[in-house]
């Protein structure tokens, strides 16, 4: 390979949210989702030369910013995006609470795909809204949606707005053209408005497609709102640097006001430097990294099968983000994730995803494999007494 993921970088006393909110120098973070390699070159080098230039005021996104974002998603998903469609923003839970703002008024309902990402829930409750969940059904240890219930709560005259998570948070699905048509199908029955968070979509483990949801026909892009991101990708979460893509105009502008009310608009110039230089440069670096998470999944599969075969591994399609079953423990995901903290290794307990969590962990892999196998090792350690 030509980059070296298996380098273990330092972030210790870094200000990271992963590795220093615990002050314990030997604990292993696998939890937060972002990664700890170093990110691609061409990414490095933009950087470096916007903090040459010293001065960091306030920016505008120039006519590249738009192209590189138009460029990459029509070429690598066949999703055609108009730059005009485009809406800067801070991050994708920014642009999610900007957006339940925009469409729906206090005490509307928000349909969302139990367990599901812990953002999604305060996004919808801190605007006055109501979650309602449509829990996904854990069948054979992973996970399909369950239609019929669905279509049930898109009857509800409260409902306006489904949060679709593509690829899925954490149950790891790829979600297929088939499934993203009878959802499109029933929104649009219903009137319910598809908002598509798809920040993980550059995440694709081999043998599974990402079809973005706007992809699929125009009534769906019309009836939808994207949220992409290079943050998940390409680790620049802490540049704070997303997208919005509303094909409709009058949507469109009731976001953008919105966007405007929660301050989240307007975006940095490393955002824009390292967002144009990873969707024009750095493509190989994905495919490398790709590869390397596979396998990284790989090996925690193999892991758990044969040293811990009572914690069912969730099938992963996508996202560097492993969903474990310990529900074989009879504990609490709290009680579980403190077991693992007091042996050295940090995770996400299932149930900040909604209550079809609880008994689950959720493991990032997205590290150097060697920090990887000493964490898996700890876990095995932790769990094993604990049965």
């Amino acid at each position: 390979m030509k980059y070296d993921f298996d380098k273990i970088i330092p972030r210790r006393s870094t200000a990271s949210v992963k590795w220093d909110f615990t002050s314990d120098d030997d604990m292993i973070p696998l939890w937060v989702a972002d990664m700890d390699f170093k990110a691609a070159p061409p990414i490095i080098k933009a950087l470096k030369a916007r903090a040459e230039h010293g001065v960091f005021g306030y920016a505008l996104p120039p006519a590249g910013y738009y192209e590189a974002s138009c460029r990459w998603f029509k070429n690598r998903h066949g999703l055609q995006v108009q730059p005009g469609w485009i809406l800067p923003t801070t991050g994708v839970v920014s642009a999610l609470s900007a957006i339940i703002k925009a469409l729906c008024r206090p005490e509307d309902k928000v349909i969302i795909q139990t367990p599901v990402y812990n953002c999604f829930f305060s996004a919808v409750e801190n605007n006055s809204c109501q979650t309602l969940e449509n829990p996904l059904i854990y069948e054979n240890g992973s996970y399909r949606i369950d239609f019929e219930d669905l279509q049930k709560k898109a009857e509800d005259p409260r409902a306006k707005v489904m949060i679709l998570c593509n690829p899925h948070n954490p149950a790891g699905r790829v979600w297929s053209k088939e499934e993203l048509e009878h959802i499109g199908k029933i929104c649009l029955k219903n009137n319910i408005a598809v908002v598509a968070d798809e920040i993980h979509c550059e995440l694709i483990r081999p043998g599974f497609v990402y079809t973005p949801f706007a992809s699929l026909n125009k009534d769906f892009l019309f009836n939808s709102i994207t949220c992409t991101s290079p943050s998940k990708a390409f680790n620049l979460a802490g540049l704070q640097t997303a997208n919005i893509f509303c094909a409709d105009k009058e949507i469109r502008t009731k976001i953008e006001k919105a966007l405007h009310i929660n301050e989240t608009a307007l975006i940095g110039p490393f955002g824009i430097d390292a967002l144009i230089a990873a969707y024009n440069e750095c493509a190989n670096w994905l495919e490398e990294l790709n590869s390397y998470l596979n396998e990284n999944y790989l090996t925690l599969k193999s892991f758990f099968e044969k040293e811990m075969p009572d914690f069912p591994v969730t099938p992963l399609e996508g996202t560097y983000l492993v969903w474990i079953n310990c529900r074989k423990l009879k504990k609490s995901s709290k009680d579980i994730s403190d077991i693992l903290l007091q042996n050295g290794v940090r995770i996400n307990p299932g149930r900040i995803y909604g209550e079809a969590g609880e008994g689950f962990i959720r493991i990032n892999i997205a590290c150097p494999r060697a920090l990887l196998k000493e964490g898996l090792n700890r876990i095995k350690k932790a769990l094993g007494k604990a049965l």
